[in-house]
This record gives C-alpha cells, sequence and structure tokens, in this order.
C-alpha cells in the first residue's frame, strides 16, 4: 500500500489521448447525497465517476465539491495494486480537467476495506462503512440525530439536519492533514501514517497537538516529549480556548476571549495557492504541500525554528546529530569503549542500538557516558537548581531512565535536569551560540569481567587446617541460617518489592487496581480460558467496555513472560494485535488487560467439535491475511524485530466481525534489525515447532512456518495432529507431502464447507502459500511481507518447492506429547528467561 499523501506521477498525455477517442461526459458529479443511499465499491461506478491513473491511484468518487477554491472530492480510494481502499477525502488540482487527487482525510486508515465494499448512509441517518464480508468498519454513529443528508464543504465531510446545521463532520475527526480554512482545537490531534508505504495511523510517536497554552509536537509515550512548542503569548486570562487554523497563506495560532480573538503568531507559507494542504509527516516534520505540476512541498514549517538536527528522529534513537545533519553513536573516553552500534552501517540516521541492554536488576554494573555541548530537543525540567552529581544519581535510582541531561549558566550547582524514558537524537552545539553549559551522560551497561584465577597458597599446617575446617563449618551453619530468615523476609516484602520494580516498566499504557479488576470480573469467576502461564478471565468496566484478564500468579519466570508480553506489545499499536489496555498488580500475582475478543480464539472455529461453527471461505480468507498482516508488523515495522514464536490457533483471537488479531505475546522474543538470528532454548507448543529449533538458532521465519501449519488446519478444518484419523493420517503435514505426490489436494479440504469446494483454484493456491511457509530450509520460506502480498494477489507463490515435510524428531515430540495426554505448556518448553 501506498501512503495517503505521497505525490503520484502519472500519464497525462496517455489520458488525453484515450478520452478524445470517446465522447466527454459532462462534469456533473452530485455535491451532495440523500437518505437510504448506497455505494458499492466496484466497477459499477459510473465511468466518469471511476479514475485510474498510470502507476498511480485509482478514485471511485461518490462526491465532488463545488469548485470554489481548492476542490475536494470524496469516494473510494486506492493505490498501485488496489488490494485494498481508503474511504476518503481527497485534494484535487482545480487546473486539471483529470485532477490528480492526494487523500487529506480517510475514515478507515487502520482498516483499508477491500473491492466490494459497501458504504450506506442509512435511512436513519447514519454513515456506515462494511467490508465484503459484511462486517462494520467504520460508523458515524449518527443513527436517531436527524441527519438529512451527506454533503462535501470546502474538504469537510458533513452530515446536516433538515435545517442545514452540522450533526456530524470529519474536521472534528482530523487524521494527519490540515486544508485551507480548517481548524484544529483544544483536544485534537494530527497523527502520521506509520510510513510512506503504510497507511496506519502512527500512535504512540509523533503528533500535533492543541493544548491550553499553545500548539506541540510530541514524539513518544512513556511520556510523551515535545519537539516544538509554539505557546500563546499575552493575556492569558481571558483564554478559553486556543485553536490553529491554517489558510491564507499562513498557518495562524489563535484563541478565544472575551476580547476578539486575535491572532497571537503566524507561520508564513510561501508561494501560497488553492491547490495546498498540511501534513505531518511520518518523520516529525510538518510541510505545506501545493500542486506544481506535481504535489511539491513548498514549507517545512517547524525546521525554520528547529534546524535539521533537533528533530527527534533525525539520527535516530541513541545518536548524536552535528553540523550538517552528521550522525554518530555515543563513544566513551578515557578509555575508549563502544557501548553503542549503529543500527544499519549504511543509513547512519537510523540510530544507534546498545551492545549490552540496560538490566534492573543489575545496576551496580551500570555507569556513565559523559558528553560535553550536547542539548535534546526537550527542555522540560525533571530537578531544577541541582547540581550535576544530583542529576546522575536521580537517573541511577530509576530504573527507566536512560539519560541525565543537565544544563547550567555560571554556576555548576543550580542547573536544570532532565531524565528521558526514552533517548532520542541529541545534538552536537557551540557553547558560545547557545549561551549556556551542556552535558549528556548517557546511561549503560558495563560487561561483567569474568573472574581471575586464584593462585594456590603455601603448604599449610595440619593445625591450621582443622581450625579453618572448624571454623568454615560454623560459617556455614550460619550462613543457612541467614539464608533461611532471608528467605522468610524477602516473601514477607516480596509483594512491594516487586510491585515498586513492575511500576518502573516502561510502555504501561494503565494500571489497574486489584479491586478494579477484582470487581470487573466478579471477584475472577467469568473464566475464559487458561494458558502456560495462568488463567484468563472476562470483565466489564465501569465505562461499560468489556476486557479479558489474563492472570499471571508466582515470581521468577512470571515475570519475565509479564515482562516479555509488556515489551512486546506495550509500546506497539496495529489493527491485527491485539491491544493491551493495562496491568495490574497484587502480591505475586501479575494481571494483563486486554481488549475483549467475542468470538474467542480461532481453535473454536476450525475444528468442528460440534460442526456448528463453519466459516465461509471469504471469511477464512480474510482470517489469514489479518494473521499475516499482524506478523509481517511484528517482523518488519516495529522499531525492533519481534518474533512471537507461539503462532498457533489458540493465539489468534476473533473479534464481533471475525477481524482477526495475534496475541499472547508471553514468549516472543525482542531483536535488534541488524541481527539476522538469534540462538535461545526451545519455546513453543509441538507441532507448530519449525525443524531449526533443534539447532536452537532461530529467525523470523519459525514463524512463518507456524504460520504455514495454522493456515493448513484452517483448509483442512483439523488439528496437526489427529488420531480420531486413521493411523496413517494422524500428522497433517504427512497428509500433505502425500497429496501433493498424488496430485489430491482438494481431498484434504474440509468437508464442513460447501463454499471452499466451489473455490477450489483458490483453495489449491492457498494450499501452495501453505507448502512455502512450511519449507524446511528456513531460507526458502518467503517472508511474511511476501505473504501479505501473496495473499492480496500483488505476487505468485513459489512453485519450486520441496514437498518433503516430514521432521521426525519434532513429530515425535508431538506423538509423546499426546500419549500423555497432557499439553506440553509453553512454560515447560521455554523455561525462565
Amino acid at each position: 500500500m501506498k501512503a495517503p499523501c505521497i505525490c503520484y506521477y502519472f500519464d497525462l498525455f496517455l489520458i488525453l489521448s484515450f478520452y478524445s477517442t470517446i465522447a466527454q461526459p459532462a462534469f456533473d458529479y452530485p455535491t451532495t447525497a440523500n437518505l437510504s443511499t448506497t455505494w458499492t465499491n466496484d466497477r459499477s461506478f459510473a465511468f466518469d465517476r471511476n479514475f485510474s491513473y498510470t502507476n498511480g491511484p485509482k478514485v471511485r468518487l461518490i462526491l465532488l465539491g463545488e469548485p470554489v477554491g481548492p476542490r475536494f472530492g470524496c469516494g473510494f480510494y486506492c493505490n498501485g495494486t488496489c488490494t485494498s481502499y481508503l474511504f476518503a477525502v481527497f485534494i484535487v488540482p482545480t487546473r486539471l480537467r483529470f485532477p490528480q487527487p492526494e487523500v487529506v482525510w480517510s475514515a478507515n486508515r487502520d482498516s483499508p476495506v477491500s473491492d466490494g465494499a459497501i458504504l450506506n448512509l442509512t435511512s436513519t441517518g447514519e454513515l456506515v462503512l462494511r467490508d465484503v464480508d459484511g462486517s462494520t468498519v467504520w460508523s458515524t454513529n449518527t443513527t436517531g440525530k436527524s441527519v438529512a443528508g451527506l454533503k462535501l464543504i470546502e474538504g469537510n465531510l458533513v452530515l446536516v439536519n433538515v435545517n442545514n446545521s452540522v450533526v456530524w463532520q470529519s474536521f472534528d475527526y482530523p487524521t494527519d492533514c490540515l486544508v485551507p480554512g480548517q481548524r484544529l482545537f483544544r483536544g485534537q490531534q494530527l497523527i502520521p501514517s506509520v510510513s510512506e508505504t503504510n497507511w496506519t495511523s502512527q500512535k504512540g510517536l509523533f503528533s500535533l497537538q492543541v493544548k491550553d497554552k499553545g500548539l506541540f509536537a510530541y514524539v513518544g509515550s512513556n511520556p510523551a516529549q515535545a519537539y516544538f512548542s509554539w505557546p500563546i503569548v499575552g493575556n492569558r486570562t481571558y483564554i478559553v480556548r486556543p485553536y490553529i487554523r491554517f489558510g491564507n497563506g499562513s498557518f495562524s495560532l489563535f484563541f478565544f476571549s472575551d476580547d476578539p480573538h486575535y491572532p497571537d503568531n503566524m507561520l508564513t507559507i510561501p508561494q501560497a495557492s488553492p491547490d495546498q494542504y498540511m501534513k505531518l509527516m511520518p518523520d516529525g516534520h510538518l510541510q505545506a504541500l501545493e500542486w506544481q505540476s506535481a504535489w511539491l512541498v513548498v514549507s517545512d514549517l517547524l525546521t525554520g525554528d528547529l534546524g535539521d538536527c533537533n528533530y527527534p528522529l533525525a539520527c535516530g534513537r541513541n545518536a548524536i546529530c552535528s553540523g550538517n545533519q552528521q550522525c554518530s553513536c555515543p563513544v566513551s573516553s578515557s578509555p575508549r569503549i563502544d557501548y553503542f552500534r549503529a543500527v544499519n552501517d549504511r543509513q547512519p540516521d537510523q540510530g544507534c542500538s546498545q551492545i549490552t541492554p540496560l538490566t534492573c536488576n543489575a545496576t551496580h554494573e551500570q555507569t556513565f557516558i559523559a558528553l560535553e555541548n550536547v542539548i535534546y530537543f526537550n527542555d522540560i525540567v525533571d530537578l531544577d537548581s541541582v547540581d550535576i552529581e544530583t542529576c546522575k544519581q536521580a537517573c541511577v535510582n530509576n530504573c527507566s531512565c536512560k539519560a541525565a541531561l543537565f544544563q547550567y549558566g555560571s554556576n555548576s550547582s543550580d542547573g536544570d535536569c532532565y531524565l528521558p524514558f526514552e533517548l532520542f537524537t541529541m545534538m552536537n552545539v557551540d557553547p558560545n551560540v547557545v549561551h549556556r553549559n551542556t552535558s549528556a551522560f548517557i546511561k549503560v551497561q558495563n560487561v561483567r569481567s569474568p573472574p581471575s584465577a586464584s593462585t594456590s597458597g603455601s603448604p599449610r599446617s595440619t593445625l591450621g587446617v582443622a581450625l579453618i575446617a572448624i571454623i568454615s563449618s560454623v560459617l556455614v551453619m550460619l550462613l543457612g541460617i541467614c539464608i533461611l530468615i532471608s528467605i522468610i523476609r524477602r516473601r514477607r516484602r516480596d509483594s512491594q518489592l516487586e510491585e515498586e520494580f513492575i511500576g518502573e516498566v516502561p510502555g504501561m499504557p494503565n494500571r489497574f487496581s486489584y479491586e478494579e479488576l477484582k470487581t470487573a470480573t466478579e471477584d475472577f469467576n467469568k473464566k475464559l480460558g487458561e494458558g502456560g502461564f495462568g488463567e484468563v478471565y472476562e470483565g466489564t468496566l465501569e465505562d461499560g467496555s468489556k476486557i479479558a484478564v489474563k492472570c499471571l500468579e508466582g515470581l521468577g519466570h512470571i515475570n519475565k513472560s509479564f515482562l516479555a508480553e509488556v515489551q512486546s506489545i506495550g509500546s506497539i499499536h496495529h489493527v491485527n494485535l491485539v491491544t493491551l489496555r493495562g496491568f495490574g498488580a497484587w502480591k505475586s500475582q501479575r494481571f494483563l488487560v486486554y481488549e475483549f475478543m467475542n468470538n474467542g480464539s480461532l481453535e473454536r472455529w476450525i475444528y468442528h467439535r460440534d460442526r456448528e461453527h463453519v466459516l465461509e471461505w471469504e471469511c477464512r480468507k480474510k482470517i489469514i491475511l489479518d494473521v499475516a498482516k499482524g506478523l509481517a508488523y511484528l517482523h518488519e515495522e516495529c522499531r525492533q524485530k519481534i518474533i512471537h514464536l507461539d503462532i498457533k490457533p489458540q493465539n489468534i483471537l476473533l473479534d464481533s466481525d471475525f477481524n482477526a488479531k495475534v496475541s499472547d505475546f508471553g514468549l516472543s522474543k525482542l531483536i535488534d534489525r541488524n541481527q539476522t538470528q538469534v540462538m535461545t532454548t526451545m519455546r513453543g507448543t509441538p507441532g507448530y515447532l519449525a525443524p531449526e529449533w533443534l539447532s536452537s538458532i532461530i529467525t523470523e521465519k519459525v514463524d512463518v512456518y507456524s504460520f504455514g501449519v495454522v493456515l493448513l488446519e484452517m483448509l483442512c478444518g483439523r488439528k496437526n495432529f489427529d488420531r480420531s484419523q486413521p493411523e496413517e493420517s494422524w500428522h497433517l503435514l504427512s497428509v500433505l507431502q502425500k497429496c501433493w505426490d498424488q496430485g489430491t489436494l482438494l481431498d484434504m479440504v474440509d468437508k464442513y464447507s460447501e463454499d471452499m469446494h466451489i473455490h477450489d483454484l483458490e483453495v489449491v493456491e492457498m494450499m501452495k502459500v501453505a507448502s512455502w511457509c512450511l519449507q524446511y530450509d528456513y531460507t526458502k520460506r518467503p517472508s511474511m511481507s511476501t505473504v501479505v502480498k501473496v495473499l492480496e494477489g500483488v505476487m505468485i507463490a513459489e512453485s519450486s518447492l520441496d514437498y518433503n515435510f516430514i521432521n521426525p524428531k519434532l513429530l515425535n515430540t508431538v506423538v509423546e506429547n499426546e500419549k500423555d495426554m497432557t499439553p506440553l505448556l509453553a512454560s515447560v518448553l521455554s523455561g525462565p528467561r
């Protein structure tokens, strides 16, 4: 997918030549729509409302605004292969007969829809977007609010009543763009897309927000750090509600007051024209774009104040920016020790990673890299009027602190201290220019040196040896008594110590008290299921929202599982990953609070224990694609590569609309992007383990293998190991290998699904995808992003495959597990981490 607001180029000559051969219809697109109107995202659109551009977007136009100022359209929008669509508002240059659009607002950028999706303005006044499978993707929630029609007014999609008053408008729900005349009020924000190739909103990284004191650009979420501020000056006594406005060649900050409102400040945008819009980019830049034979950046609005180096990710995380955006990693001196390395040697602006990660329980082995004349974009002060040592000690005492940033004037004992929990780009400065002294102390973990071998002493007398033996025995006894007392005392204070420790874990979205969770789950009586690390309960919060509470009980390995899950999913957001809403801790128990998934796990729907839950083919395809997108995001789009390590139907959850989300990150592994493989102990579930687990050296391709097993189970409607089958068919992979040899793949298809046999060609193609993912040699398996492209029809599956899927050692593991009739839990396989 292409980003909604990236520039697209097309061959205007070809389009004009084509249209010269046919009668050109009048440009009479509707500007309004009445109730009980339905639009289907397919070729049924009239030709003059269905524009396609060579190597560019496709627009299925629904409404076109009045040609006053900038011209706006509204409809279904896609780009490239057009396997997914946005319902969007887009700006079109007024000077073109066949304009090239740029998306400035979309209803469903986190959940694109397919060809065949339906938009309906219902008789009750609600605008609803449903995907091809009938699931509701987006809605205005305006039923019963006296809506009379739909209009597009100067880039604002509006539902109005009979008096032409606004009932609902898209301007109240901005995405990443502003158009001329649009205001951004307090409480509203712009959030950029993840990248130019991923429409998903980049929650938790960059945002542009209006607050009581002005306009602020933030990065991060733990807590958010302001890298740009545009404060309101003057008399604040009368301020009621500040807002910003884009238009008339400027970007202005206003506020309402008892006096007439007036602009508090203004940024002038050069070369202003009607064909212009503003966008918050994935890298945190706020840019004004204008049509000049193509969409070009005419102003980078924040750079004038920030410069190139003062953006949070100018050089990535943990990096230093110097001069003309020259990037480097922090290095200690006297002696020189490399604690950091570049994430990508060929792209130094991708930041730096710590060679030895910080460890909270080894603070005595931590030290600081001291850097002089280094400043940070965030000017918030955690401690004021302190000296350098106080600032550094405050960082030592806080596990989440990544650095101590200190600045002062003439007196080093009276300075300001900032303690960031996330460290972004720092900047080298000339002290004569900034007129203050600045220092940065970066917290790093020392590598413990191996103890030196002790040398043997001189011969001792027999009496000396006896005395030493007696003393040693007494000391051992005393030591044993001390250990026993220590254990007793430690158990008494475990709860307090553990809760203090948990409170310092970065990335936590919300903390629930034990009483809140106890009330929500009706004293933990509504049990949903259980796994290797605990039980899961259904609950309802005071606001009426439903949750699933995962209870982890015990210490040691439970904390490791808890931290693994939080570190994996706590700071990432994707429509196909289950949302972690918060956490709780009470004594030795840990609680993870997730969004509730009405339809439970995929396991319930594909094994047909009661033959009632049979999924239709289109629904199965969507679930398969959802899981693939979730894994592709984990492997390729997160700041650190996340390997899930336990993909199976039980860990794939379905919401009320059968949208699939990957869950249970208790075994996941985070590795740096420059690592190609990692060594770890075996973890996961028999039957879904890739062959390379036997060597303990794994890559993200172990998830690809597990995905292949799940995909095969969905196509066949049975478990990968099933004793109810004839003995020669116990192992599903053995059946797959045999059917490939005999050319009888359709014999494997779920016999309870009638429509799968109707779509037999598609099913066989899906079998090829599964077989590709199940290759014994992991280097021959596709990446999950490649799987997504194949599923979306952009690519075709590899045809030159090895159909020898059998791995006797792993199959025997499954057999032994089944013989014991005791599930081999994840904790048994992984052990403490």
